[in-house]
């Protein structure tokens, strides 16, 4: 049965017919859109007016996510903003290392005493002392919660934990000199408590509450991000570094295959603790278990950190108060042999890269894959790739990479990268969408949730406006315009994907994907963006009001 839907009006992203009232669906694709004239040439069908005052636009499409914005909300949020949980429930950001601390004090409190045999875990997550100015957190902080139970925090970045005394002993750190560049070492020869990148993380990760291989198996986390997809008007979302073990898979096969499920979930297999080889492997088999709403069969590549982490890879003259150069995750060997691997299989490869040494490193071993092994339109695709440069967009350009950018980071850390992590020059040229777009570079925005909150639409005014959060403007030439913001978040995010053909905009033979808004994105003004009100999605036809998930 073919039906109608009307709007106040529909926003397309479909160049030859960029606006229309009408929309025909049958049996969850788009059957055409247009006049309601040209469409009843379709045959019998029903008309439906419930968004007759509505605009309609493509499903949004979060290129880089985490389904873990779901799982972390069991956890205690710690985090520097206030921000709002799947319930609607709005929980206050904390403002100091001290409100930090009480927090898990109390959270400590309401758990009971702790054994040092098998204590529950205290797990906190959204944590960023560079907010708090020079002061790090140290174990000692933490031990103030407790000496006895393992007490472990995830900073916002996803890139550093900070533990107390008895998780470094239960992970055998807690000992003199230990020598890993990503654990520091404090005064008194004995580890300060942080943890720097996947090596090191993964050392104390099974002890405080963030075993990843657990996490991925986690169903109730999986629904949670959904019902936060509905309310942000998205249809298509990645969760973009899982080890997909396979009962993590059977678990997603199955939720994700549900009537009532709302969100089309791509997966991407994270590299780690694997060779190159048996990472390609492992996505080859997957390509197999692959569903219409669970996508698998891509590898996400970890090049380096952090910038507000002081992990992150950067160029001369590296950070600008002074602090060490950042990690590297992958050796340069992995990297070009498992971009080689996967140009010869068709893989697409998603890198993080967030310094631009850590981008240059990543186009120099893609440019050496690519004369290995040539291949056209593989779009790999650099996320994040924070301070790339013109020279670095046209090299994007030449070997056929697509990126996608964080513009989030302007409002979440623009005040703290213009004066402490990279200065003024770059902090004013991080992310830059003029850039990419005026290069002719394929590009999508991001959030990574849950690094910063899944909307899509804020993500897009941040690129419009690159206001940080307390309003000064980063980068007035890199802004780019409403109709291309909204672009990058639907089209441009499912190119990256190899999903443009069937996803991101609205025409004829494409997926009945919608994000039904109770604003129009094109009226509201670019300083309004992120206000546009979210009725809710249709997802391949099906309708999911925002206020029901």
């Amino acid at each position: 049965m073919t039906t109608i839907f009307s709007a106040r009006r529909i926003l397309t992203m479909n160049p030859s017919r960029p606006e229309a009232t009408h929309v025909a669906v049958r049996d969850g694709r788009i059957l055409g859109v247009g006049p309601l004239d040209e469409l009843v040439g379709w045959g019998p069908h029903t008309l439906d007016d419930r968004f007759a005052d509505k605009v309609l636009m493509p499903g949004l499409v979060e290129g880089h996510s985490h389904v873990s914005e779901g799982t972390f909300w069991r956890y205690l949020y710690l985090g520097r903003f206030d921000r709002m949980d799947p319930d609607g429930k709005v929980w206050p950001g904390a403002g100091s290392v001290e409100e930090v601390v009480a927090r898990l004090q109390a959270a400590n409190a309401k758990l009971g005493a702790g054994g040092s045999a098998g204590a529950e875990p205290l797990s906190g997550w959204g944590l960023d002392p560079i907010y708090y100015g020079e002061r790090r957190v140290t174990r000692q902080d933490l031990d103030r919660v407790s000496t006895t139970r393992p007490v472990g925090v995830m900073h916002a970045s996803g890139h550093i934990f900070n533990v107390n005394s008895r998780a470094l002993e239960l992970a055998a750190l807690l000992r003199p000199r230990v020598n890993h560049p990503g654990v520091p070492l404090g005064a008194d020869g004995l580890p300060t408590g942080e943890l720097k990148g996947p090596d090191a993380m993964t050392l104390a990760g099974k002890h405080i509450g963030f075993d990843r291989e657990v996490l991925a198996n986690d169903e109730p986390g999986l629904r949670q991000f959904a019902r936060l997809c509905v309310r942000q008007g998205v249809t298509t979302a990645t969760d973009l570094a899982n080890l997909l073990p396979a009962d993590a898979v059977a678990m997603m096969k199955r939720v994700t295959g549900e009537a009532t499920f709302p969100v089309r979930i791509m997966s991407f297999r994270r590299f780690q603790g694997v060779t190159p080889q048996q990472a390609v492997d492992h996505v080859v088999d997957l390509r197999g278990h692959a569903t219409e709403m669970l996508r698998l069969g891509a590898i996400k590549l970890f090049v380096d950190g952090s910038i507000q982490g002081f992990s992150a890879r950067l160029r001369w003259p590296g950070y600008y108060n002074g602090a060490p150069n950042g990690l590297w995750y992958t050796t340069l060997g992995q990297i070009r042999e498992l971009y080689h691997l996967a140009l010869e299989q068709g893989i697409l490869v998603h890198s993080h890269t967030n310094g631009d040494q850590a981008t240059e490193m990543a186009l120099d071993c893609l440019e050496q894959a690519l004369r290995d092994e040539p291949a056209r339109d593989h779009r790999f695709t650099l996320q994040h790739c924070q301070l790339a440069d013109a020279a670095q967009f046209r090299r994007m350009k030449a070997l056929g990479m697509c990126v996608n950018l964080f513009p989030n980071h302007h409002f979440y850390w623009g005040d703290q990268h213009y004066a402490t992590t990279v200065g003024p020059e770059r902090a004013m040229r991080m992310n830059a969408c003029a850039t990419a777009l005026s290069v002719g570079v394929p590009m999508a925005i991001h959030s990574d949730a849950p690094v910063t909150p899944l909307g899509p639409l804020f993500t897009a005014w941040c690129a419009v406006n690159r206001q940080t959060a307390t309003g000064r403007t980063l980068g007035t030439e890199e802004r780019i315009g409403v109709a291309d913001a909204l672009r990058t978040i639907t089209l441009g995010a499912a190119y990256t994907l190899r999903l443009d053909g069937e996803l991101g905009s609205i025409e004829v033979g494409k997926r009945a994907d919608f994000a039904v808004l109770e604003d129009d994105p094109l009226e509201i003004g670019a300083e309004r963006l992120k206000d546009v009100r979210i009725w809710g999605t249709v997802q391949s036809g099906r309708i999911f009001p925002a206020a029901e998930v």
